[in-house]
């Protein structure tokens, strides 16, 4: 973060703050080399949201990990240990005098206006991705005067309901590549009736597991994992997420024809080295409170009907049975209601996107009249911004911007 030398007022500055919610700003080896054009629009502020990992307390749950890894190795229950876990990951912040009440978007929002005076800083411009779209948008919503422009890719806003369309969110997105694999004849060839085959294989596996021998990089002897549809799905859109949804047909196409153990490896790597820059119990304190307090459980278990081959699918690592043993309040109402404001946008979104899809960017767009859309072909969650067009959008918030016709859309 660049600090004022004095007390002077600094005109502008670009702040940047992560997603998840939980999710580190600031981690081991992060740069912004002298030359990067951001710098030429006031500087750049990366911050962390409070009860991350560089933030005092931090909100660890290394307990959760240890409890995932151990449901695989003992083949138990994993949903029972993880609940065991975040009640005791609870009781221990409780025990310290924490308020785990005290970890959400608005006063994640309190904090970056009272760091903007702290700085003396007359306005911002805020940089946004999923969860952390909606937390600059509440931003502007409460503290407008200290707000200049944004720009946010792939944001999550806060007035959705997030888990009451996860599985519809993941379904669109495979059918975006199901579309480019029937309309391309050489694809359509390799893979024909992809989505048929696709959707009555993973319908068909609903409630079986299948089971691998696997060895952990810190273990000599393998072990005998069990495993469902579950893990399969989750190789999926680790491709999708990690920006090889090219590879997704042939992903798809070699699990339907029971060669799983390449695609389930890569899934348990992923799952027993944890996640070192989420911070678990920040993130349960935000979406407890925000998401899960205001979801109709109706209308998740509604998506398992009408999506079979997806059903009990849990692509978010949060739920209410985990909420009610973490225990803190939801948030005041207003926190799901849009955010109306003139402030200029620049929204960008991507066509493969497994969760924050475009339609919550339009949902934004609707009551931001100054914003503009991007919509990029070929890019999943963190599409970016094409090339040009943030430059074209610093210069010029309120300057239309036009499509330059590689794979980019403006709305």
């Amino acid at each position: 973060m660049f600090l004022p030398e004095n007390k002077s007022r600094i005109l502008i500055r670009i702040l940047y703050t992560t997603g998840g919610p939980g999710y580190a700003t600031i981690t081991p080896g992060d740069s912004l080399t002298y030359n990067s054009p951001l710098l030429t629009f006031g500087g750049y502020i990366f911050f962390d949201q409070r009860g991350t990992k560089n933030a005092s307390p931090c909100l660890d749950c290394i307990e959760i990990s240890d409890a995932i890894k151990k449901s695989y190795i003992e083949n138990l229950s994993k949903d029972s240990l993880i609940n065991i876990a975040v009640t005791k990951c609870r009781d221990k912040f409780i025990k310290k005098g924490i308020d785990l009440s005290a970890y959400n978007t608005l006063e994640s929002a309190a904090d970056i206006n009272d760091l903007r005076k702290a700085l003396h800083i007359a306005s911002l411009i805020l940089n946004g991705v999923s969860y952390s779209g909606g937390l600059m948008l509440t931003v502007t919503k409460l503290y407008p005067e200290g707000i200049k422009s944004l720009f946010l890719t792939s944001p999550l806003p806060g007035f959705v309901n997030y888990d009451e369309h996860a599985l519809i969110n993941f379904n669109e997105a495979l059918n975006q590549i199901f579309e480019i694999v029937e309309s391309d004849s050489l694809e359509n060839t390799r893979f024909p009736n992809l989505k048929q085959k696709f959707q009555t294989y993973f319908t068909s596996i609903s409630g079986k597991s299948f089971n691998i021998k696997y060895r952990d990089h810190n273990n000599d002897s393998s072990i005998n994992i069990l495993y469902t549809k579950n893990e399969l799905l989750d190789a999926i859109i680790m491709k999708m997420t990690n920006s090889e949804y090219h590879l997704v047909p042939s992903v798809m196409n070699d699990i339907i024809d029971g060669k799983h153990e390449k695609y389930i490896k890569e899934v348990l790597d992923n799952k027993f080295a944890g996640d070192i820059s989420l911070s678990y119990g920040m993130r349960l304190s935000v979406y407890c409170s925000e998401q899960i307090a205001y979801t109709n459980k109706k209308l998740i278990q509604a998506q398992d009907s009408i999506l079979p081959w997806l059903a009990g699918y849990q692509i978010n690592d949060v739920s209410n049975t985990i909420c009610g043993c973490w225990k803190v309040k939801p948030e005041p109402l207003p926190v799901k209601l849009p955010i109306y404001s003139n402030k200029p946008a620049l929204i960008s979104m991507g066509n493969f996107d497994p969760y924050t899809r475009p339609y919550y960017s339009r949902l934004i767009k609707r009551t931001l009249p100054n914003s503009q859309l991007l919509m990029i072909s070929g890019k999943a969650h963190g599409a970016g911004y094409g090339q040009g067009y943030l430059s074209t959008f610093l210069n010029d918030p309120f300057k239309k911007l036009y499509s330059n016709g590689k794979n980019v859309v403006v709305e």
